[in-house]
């Protein structure tokens, strides 16, 4: 079969116009998965039992963590191949594409069946007892087991995105959504299956996802090879390298909500009604800067890969601006709105307070949280993932629990702020050492005589990005020799 040619897209062009187009299109398909989620959750709610409520939050706890784990695996593979691709090296795209995707149906077929077996421990662990284990454990016993199909779709559309297909890889979680919105009701009511009804459907809706990115990347796009036994453990190790700092990144959001949510319980139930509603309004008014992270990755492992630093440098400073626009509009419509959000809600008065502040005040700290998110996008496909750990974690534990802690003694507003002030500390750290990883990158390609000023490094930065970089220049010296290796490529 003749060597698969994929114009690496995001190496030319207005590099504005990629971020917008694969931001906006990666937004729809998220906006698209939480309204769904919303809907899921009102369907079940006309049931009319607090158990099944209560059951549904610990469901989403338990499904947190294999979510976690298919983000990273899925950010692993669209790093290793969209590098591939910048660097004009197709097969070895399709070959890590392959090695990915095995990588991603063993792991995650594992950590499915092994919830399923061990459902009651972990639930009871969790604090759930009762009834509403029972109802948890015969929805995650029927879900879980699905895993693979949920993974190994999202890595479909992390492979279309690598090459620059942003209308592909919004199709894969858009037509899930439909299918899950088309397909609650009917086996929730339609059928009389209650909560099971509801795990079916979501069972159903990933059979989609799987179905509809397999259609885009391996049959129209031809884009996953074959596993190669020469390569295979230098691929599991390129994969893995960013895989797996990427997951511990993931785990470090729920540390810093619990402790959040449980600063908000001191209050009364009214705060933490506040803080629940706001967790469900924000992914939605702020799909944009949450599909970020995963629409900026492509762009500059592509450019990395083809040795486009200064493309690399200009993604990120357009990526910024992209930030402040999108948050500056979503901040305006909040605050436009908030009222009319607290009455559509049926908040007490006090809940509506907490959220009309959040509106008013806090959404523009989202900001920084959009920050952060570039920042592990460029962490992630630049080769240092552990960076992206870093900063996620650090922002969950030392952005989180002193500055809530010393935020709760002026009330729930100032249990609020402190969480909101810590992605402004850690968002504002985590770019600025984003420009010096990038600025040390391209300092042996500086022309003779350049100034360091010309450089976006922080000298509050310069000692730890310096022993970063010998560290992934050796890393890189040690991955081009793996590559070079065999000569020829079967991939069919």
């Amino acid at each position: 079969m003749p060597e698969l040619h994929v114009t690496p897209r995001f190496v030319s062009g207005s590099l504005m116009r990629h971020v917008i187009v694969m931001a906006g299109t990666g937004a729809l398909g998220l906006v698209a998965v939480f309204v769904v989620d919303l809907f899921n959750f009102f369907y079940l709610s006309l049931l009319g039992e607090t158990d099944i409520a209560a059951a549904v939050g610990f469901t989403g706890v338990v499904s947190f963590f294999q979510i976690s784990l298919s983000i990273g695996l899925t950010i692993g593979i669209a790093a290793a191949v969209s590098r591939a691709i910048g660097a004009d090296r197709f097969a070895d795209a399709r070959r890590m594409a392959a090695v990915g995707l095995l990588m991603v149906l063993v792991s995650t077929a594992i950590v499915g069946i092994l919830t399923a077996i061990f459902i009651m421990p972990i639930l009871s662990f969790f604090g759930a007892s009762g009834t509403v284990r029972s109802l948890a454990a015969r929805f995650l016993v029927i879900v879980s087991p699905s895993l693979p199909l949920m993974t190994m779709g999202m890595a479909f559309a992390a492979i279309q995105r690598s090459i620059g297909d942003a209308k592909g890889s919004l199709s894969v979680t858009f037509y899930a959504a439909i299918a899950a919105a088309l397909l609650d009701p009917l086996f929730i009511f339609g059928f009389h299956l209650g909560f099971e009804g509801a795990a079916i459907s979501n069972v159903l809706s990933r059979v989609v996802l799987f179905y509809v990115g397999y259609r885009g990347a391996v049959r129209r796009h031809d884009l996953v090879g074959r596993v190669q036994r020469a390569h295979l453990r230098a691929d599991l190790l390129a994969i893995g390298a960013v895989a797996g700092p990427a997951i511990l990144t993931n785990l470090a959001t729920p540390i810093g909500a619990a402790f959040l949510t449980h600063a908000m319980a001191t209050f009364g139930a009214y705060a933490v009604a506040a803080q629940a509603s706001i967790d469900r309004m924000t992914p939605v008014a702020f799909g944009l800067i949450y599909a970020l992270s995963g629409a900026v990755g492509p762009i500059l492992a592509q450019n990395l890969g083809a040795g486009r630093l200064d493309r690399v440098r200009e993604t990120l400073r357009d990526s910024l601006l992209f930030v402040s626009g999108a948050v500056g509009i979503a901040w305006l419509l909040l605050f436009s709105t908030s009222h009319l959000i607290a009455q559509s809600l049926s908040l007490s008065t006090e809940t509506a307070v907490l959220v009309t502040f959040f509106c008013n005040v806090l959404a523009g700290t989202f900001l920084f949280t959009g920050l952060l998110f570039v920042a592990n996008a460029a962490f992630n496909n630049l080769g240092f993932p552990l960076l992206s750990t870093l900063f996620n974690w650090g922002r969950a534990t030392l952005g989180t629990v002193p500055l809530i802690w010393y935020g709760m003694s002026f009330g729930p507003q100032g249990a609020m702020t402190g969480a909101a002030m810590g992605s402004v500390v850690f968002g504002t750290a985590a770019i600025i050492t984003a420009f010096s990883v990038v600025g040390r990158l391209a300092a042996p390609r500086t022309a003779p005589g350049q100034s360091d000023m010309e450089m976006p490094a922080s000298a509050g930065f310069s000692a730890l990005t310096r022993v970063l970089d010998a560290f992934h220049h050796s890393n890189s010296r040690n991955s081009n020799s793996r590559t070079k290796a065999p000569a020829t490529e079967t991939d069919e």
